[in-house]
């Protein structure tokens, strides 16, 4: 175990532990918190899959390790989660100036911003695919083997990371994702702040754009909320639905009738999604 890796709490819970952890970030610049669940399949030792969670907007490494419910089959399947905190923290961390939610502190967006103040801190993408994959598979008993899933802001990047990086990532999964982040206000917003003015340059990050432009294919599963109230405005899932089809894109989306976008949703389908890394990781 690394020394400057800080246990902050550690639960025992289906068997396996659920712990969190702070280090210091080499990337971001500032002390990172994150959580990590060991099934028990690695009480003696034994090398298991990691899936990663990417949390939304305002959540920290915690929302999903205390509401999803994910323990119980991941014990099961012998799977590790990890779920980072969404964004560095920390005194000289640029916040937005209004405290806007969707901005700064808790809005990170996993991409790497390139516009002053944001671009010190602000290098989620990074952080998730590089600092953080390796800490992880130096520290603890995982194997190279990840998938990678998220809600919403989360979901957004769980999308991104997994398409740009197809031979890190065995499956990516995602609820209430907001997938074509360059059409919608939270991404508009977030992304003029971090990237610039050039809207070309935003692409990259985006997952609509990503399919356009002739993503490499790997096994994806989408669950929407049919009564989830940013879906019109926020999350267009029909963008990314309309691109699938002329790209020949074969991602399972799927609407859930009366569903909304909290985590009584994620709790609800959270043992679908993780069968489905399980499988991928088998395959």
């Amino acid at each position: 175990m690394p020394e400057t890796l800080e246990l902050l709490n550690s639960y025992r819970c289906f068997e396996g532990w659920q712990k969190q952890y702070r280090h210091p970030s080499a990337t971001l610049h500032c002390n990172m918190t994150f959580s990590v669940y060991l099934p028990p399949q690695t009480n003696d030792g034994e090398k298991v899959p990691v899936v990663y969670w990417l949390s939304g907007l305002t959540c920290t490494d915690e929302n999903f390790s205390t509401k999803a419910g994910a323990q119980r089959i991941a014990a099961e399947l012998g799977l590790a989660l990890v779920m980072p905190d969404t964004s560095p923290r920390g005194e000289g961390v640029p916040d937005a100036d209004d405290q806007a939610y969707d901005l700064g502190l808790g809005a990170g967006f996993y991409l790497n911003a390139t516009q002053a103040p944001w671009n010190r801190h602000y290098q989620m993408y990074d952080y998730i695919t590089k600092e953080l994959s390796a800490l992880i598979e130096q520290t603890f008993p995982v194997t190279h083997q990840r998938a990678i899933s998220g809600h919403s802001m989360g979901g957004h990047g769980a999308l991104m990371i997994a398409l740009r990086n197809p031979d890190q990532y065995a499956s990516a999964t995602a609820f209430s994702p907001i997938v074509n982040p360059t059409q919608c206000p939270w991404g508009e917003n977030a992304f003029t702040h971090y990237l610039g003015n050039d809207k070309a340059s935003w692409k990259i990050w985006d997952t609509t754009e990503l399919i356009t432009a002739g993503a490499e294919k790997l096994p994806v599963l989408i669950d929407q909320g049919s009564e989830d109230s940013f879906l019109e405005q926020q999350l267009l899932t029909e963008n990314l639905i309309s691109v699938c089809k002329t790209k020949q894109y074969s991602a399972e989306i799927r609407y859930q009738k009366g569903y909304d976008h909290s985590y009584y949703f994620i709790a609800s389908f959270i043992e679908e999604h993780l069968r489905f890394h399980a499988h991928y990781f088998n395959a």
